[in-house]
């Protein structure tokens, strides 16, 4: 059974795709295509592919190794994304959508009088650039994107820059995340980890050191006193 608990941080860290934004049917929906141009088993790359940066995807599934051809392929990955979402939107289903309970939780802390928040992203700031206002999602004071580290998740660098863009040290913040690369990213930077439900089941995000699991972001209530951040996290399924 769930539990209800309150803790404190400094600074919030968010990954984006399946965290923030529901990504999930473009994403895919782009594989689908990337799969059948390389002759690739769809359901093995939906594997491992979420959470992970294009880039180091379309190397290990795609087998491209040629530094411009491989930029030139995750620069049209990535715009497919946002093109095949408002593909999908026109025929009545869902493209590219903000997650319940984001929009309030990121408006409270962009109240705080100094920036307490970043969003620390596997995706290109070509396409987070994109995705960003495209869903309403409120500007981030500080955003990590694929270019600006050298590893991507799982290793920790992409949280070890947001943190230090925001100042502070790892431990003194709580990572969002929703897929196991980005869990492992997390816990490895020395952050306290919330894992959300909205890309995988609660099975596949157990025992991978998240401190807290949650159904969704509806289920983390939180209030800024003096730039500290107030969370009650409610754990029920």
């Amino acid at each position: 059974m769930g539990h209800k608990s309150e803790t404190t941080a400094k600074c919030l860290l968010f990954d984006m795709d399946g965290t923030l934004i529901d990504s999930t049917p473009a994403v895919d929906s782009v594989w689908e295509a990337i799969a059948k141009k390389y002759d690739l088993d769809l359901k093995e790359v939906l594997k491992t592919c979420h959470g992970r940066r294009t880039v180091d995807s379309l190397k290990k599934w795609c087998g491209i190794t040629d530094p411009e051809e491989l930029e030139k392929e995750v620069n049209h990955f990535e715009s497919m994304i946002v093109t095949r979402s408002k593909e999908l939107k026109d025929e009545g289903k869902r493209g590219l959508e903000i997650l319940p309970g984001v929009k309030e939780m990121l408006e409270t802390l962009n109240d705080s009088h100094k920036p307490i928040w970043a969003i620390c992203t596997s995706a290109t700031s070509a396409y987070a650039g994109d995705a960003i206002p495209s869903t309403g999602l409120p500007k981030p004071p500080h955003l990590i994107t694929a270019e600006d580290v050298h590893e991507g998740k799982p290793d920790p660098a992409p949280y070890i820059a947001g943190a230090k863009a925001l100042d502070v040290e790892c431990k003194d913040c709580i990572v969002f995340e929703d897929a196991p690369s980005g869990i492992k990213s997390g816990v490895n930077s020395g952050a306290r980890v919330l894992a959300v439900c909205t890309s995988h089941k609660r099975d596949q995000i157990e025992n991978l050191g998240a401190e807290w699991i949650v159904t969704d972001l509806t289920k983390v209530k939180i209030r800024v006193e003096d730039s500290i951040v107030h969370l009650e996290i409610d754990e029920t399924p």
